[in-house]
């Protein structure tokens, strides 16, 4: 393990055990959009990690999803995001997860998510593979759309919702189910070992889904925009799946890029 993977490891689990202490708790919440929400504990969490990770890498950057862009001084930068599934944080509803991603040369080269609920932690570097809590970890073998088992999300801008709705029946007549989950970096996970098939999204940020890309690409699987050509982390949709199933998601995806 690199001494940023373990800085990774030992910042989500801070931040996990942040979270963890303050859930099921009345939460202070403020919103940045209409149902676009943030609670005291986003903060919290994310102010625990910029400290673990600024004191081992100081001229590292940084864009982390509460308090926006740091800029570094070199080629790498952080890409963290403290608390992701922060409504079903407020709620009270155990899906959520902290996600940090390092990026270099803008490259992906390390990803780590961490369920605090689960006590789960899913980590990779580029090259090395996969591993839910120390253990290697693989994509599904499901090869006809018909059996897979996927997930999506829905924007927090209302006007995109109708689209939403409609891609996600289209995927409802032609999976075996679906399934909303509520956190992009867990459902990214979920696909990379196996629990789900595929997943895809739009409205989703960088910080969303950089971590949860790699740990899926070094498990075996496939992300992509929606017309299966290369991510873009900043293009706001991401296509994932076990690499066998792609082509059938893409087919569907595709005729919803804008």
């Amino acid at each position: 393990m690199s001494k940023e993977l373990e800085a990774a490891v030992a910042a989500v689990k801070a931040a996990g055990e942040v979270l963890r202490n303050s859930f099921g708790q009345h939460q202070e919440v403020t919103y940045k959009g209409e149902v676009d929400l943030v609670t005291k504990a986003d903060e919290n969490a994310e102010q625990t990690i910029k400290e673990v990770l600024q004191e081992n890498f100081p001229d590292y950057g940084m864009l982390a999803e509460e308090s926006g862009r740091l800029e570094g001084e070199g080629d790498s930068r952080w890409i963290i995001d403290p608390l992701d599934g922060t409504t079903n944080y407020a709620h009270g509803f155990p899906v959520f997860s902290t996600s940090i991603a390092l990026e270099r040369d803008s490259e992906l080269v390390l990803g780590v998510v961490h369920d605090p609920i689960a006590n789960e932690t899913y980590t990779a570097e580029r090259g090395s593979g996969a591993t839910l809590n120390g253990e290697p970890i693989g994509v599904s073998d499901t090869d006809a759309l018909i059996r897979a088992l996927l997930a999506t999300g829905f924007p927090y801008d209302r006007d995109e919702v109708p689209v939403a709705l409609d891609i996600f029946g289209q995927f409802a007549m032609r999976t075996q189910s679906m399934r909303r989950l509520g956190s992009a970096a867990l459902d990214l996970c979920y696909v990379a070992m196996g629990r789900l098939d595929g997943y895809y999204e739009r409205g989703i940020k960088a910080w969303d889904i950089a971590a949860g890309v790699l740990i899926l690409r070094e498990a075996g699987g496939k992300a992509s925009d929606y017309l299966g050509h290369e991510l873009d982390l900043e293009i706001g949709e991401v296509v994932a799946s076990n690499g066998t199933l792609h082509p059938s998601l893409i087919s569907v995806t595709s005729e919803y890029h804008r």
